[in-house]
């Protein structure tokens, strides 16, 4: 005889009785709340995004385009653009030939002081730019011993595009040695070490691994240094007044002749830095997906 004969019949177990039902109450509350959570934090990252965005749309949609045409036919604004993107690539170029070995050395060596020199190299972000205008002027005039070294190879700071070029290179190449340094970071070691053992040398490993692997990184520094080094102002005009950048023509329009001259000038930028700014955005991007 089963010992169920033995019970109660409120006791016997019946189908379904004990099979166990998922909270689906909780399940629905708990879901809701992180909804709520991720609500709140987009809404408080939109009203951002509503910052930054806002005075530039407004400014391009409150332009006259006959203004902007007759600005973009302007030899002037046209020499002062061109002169204004060379210096930041000269000075990007010149970031990377001496930023990125710095970067690759800091990623894959830990020495006494490394905290230091990394401090060092964030100084630029944090230094007023009209200092560090100055400091550069300390350091580069004509009259200081660097100053003269230089000019013994004819080579001038003051009033010149060399002088235009340090100021965006001093101002803008934390981003790039940062930037690179995290890429080299990402790299497993390991790749590196494969390579040498089956006889490559350090610098065949450097250009054949490393920086292939690296390369959106320091792609993204670059593109970070150069929009950097445009939109430098205080540094430059310590430097060189004369001859102008786009930034330091615009303050000149908008001292002399008002929002009227000045307006159109900063439309045309915004367009040209953004534009460029997407293109090399999505040749990282593709790149990235290849």
């Amino acid at each position: 005889m089963c010992h169920e004969d033995y019970l109660p019949e409120a006791l016997l177990p019946r189908p379904g009785r004990h099979k166990f039902k998922p909270p689906e109450g909780r399940y629905a509350m708990a879901k809701l709340k992180k909804h709520k959570f991720a609500i709140a934090f987009a809404l408080l990252g939109l009203v951002i995004l509503v910052f930054i965005l806002w005075p530039l749309v407004n400014t391009v949609f409150s332009a006259d385009a006959g203004a902007l045409w007759d600005t973009l036919r302007d030899d002037e604004f046209i020499e002062v653009i061109l002169r204004t993107f060379y210096t930041a690539i000269i000075a990007t170029i010149a970031g990377v030939i001496f930023g990125v070995p710095l970067a690759y050395f800091l990623a894959r060596h830990d020495f006494r002081g490394k905290k230091l020199v990394e401090a060092i190299i964030d100084v630029p972000i944090v230094v007023p730019h009209t200092a560090a205008g100055i400091a550069l002027l300390f350091a580069f005039g004509s009259k200081t011993p660097l100053g003269k070294l230089f000019d013994v190879l004819h080579v001038d700071f003051v009033g010149t595009l060399a002088g235009i070029t340090i100021a965006m290179m001093f101002v803008s190449i934390p981003f790039l040695i940062n930037s690179a340094k995290d890429g080299f970071k990402a790299i497993d070691p390991r790749l590196e070490n494969v390579s040498r053992t089956l006889g490559a040398s350090r610098w065949q490993t450097f250009t054949r691994i490393s920086l292939p692997l690296a390369w959106r990184n320091i792609l993204s520094g670059c593109i970070m240094m150069w929009a950097r080094g445009i939109s430098e102002f205080g540094a430059v005009i310590i430097l060189a007044y004369h001859p102008m950048v786009i930034t330091t023509y615009l303050y000149e329009q908008w001292e002399s002749f008002g929002l009227s001259a000045s307006a159109p000038i900063t439309v045309l930028l915004i367009l040209l830095v953004v534009a460029i700014f997407v293109v090399f955005r999505l040749v990282a991007l593709r790149g990235a997906r290849a």
